[in-house]
């Protein structure tokens, strides 16, 4: 496989992943909700997410936080993970999927 299929396979495993994170308030992944603004893993196995929270102070950034973590941990190459949380831009609706609105009832 060459290195560019690779790291599109890599980059696919940890999306797959955070798909699996699922926000315990809306009932709807991460991915779908537009929560997540970068992913980037180094050489060295450390996966950097930055992303955002629907409202600042959320009260489940942590478990969310957890969440992730536990999901990355089934990824083999990433060896650590490190989130930087945002709100810059500030998330708003705009940033779901087709999916999470037809999910949320809004599409």
């Amino acid at each position: 496989m060459s290195e560019v299929n690779h790291d599109e396979h890599i980059k696919k495993e940890i999306l797959e992943a955070l798909e699996n994170v699922i926000d315990p308030e809306l009932g709807i992944d991460i991915i779908n909700l537009g929560l997540v603004y970068q992913i980037d893993l180094d050489d060295a196995g450390t996966c950097k997410i930055l992303m955002t929270l629907t409202v600042v102070g959320c009260p489940l950034s942590q478990e969310l936080q957890n969440m992730i973590e536990t999901e990355l941990k089934n990824v083999s190459e990433v060896k650590n993970v490190e989130i930087e949380l945002t709100f810059d831009p500030p998330w708003s609706m705009d940033r779901l999927s087709r999916y999470a609105k037809i999910a949320l009832g809004i599409a």
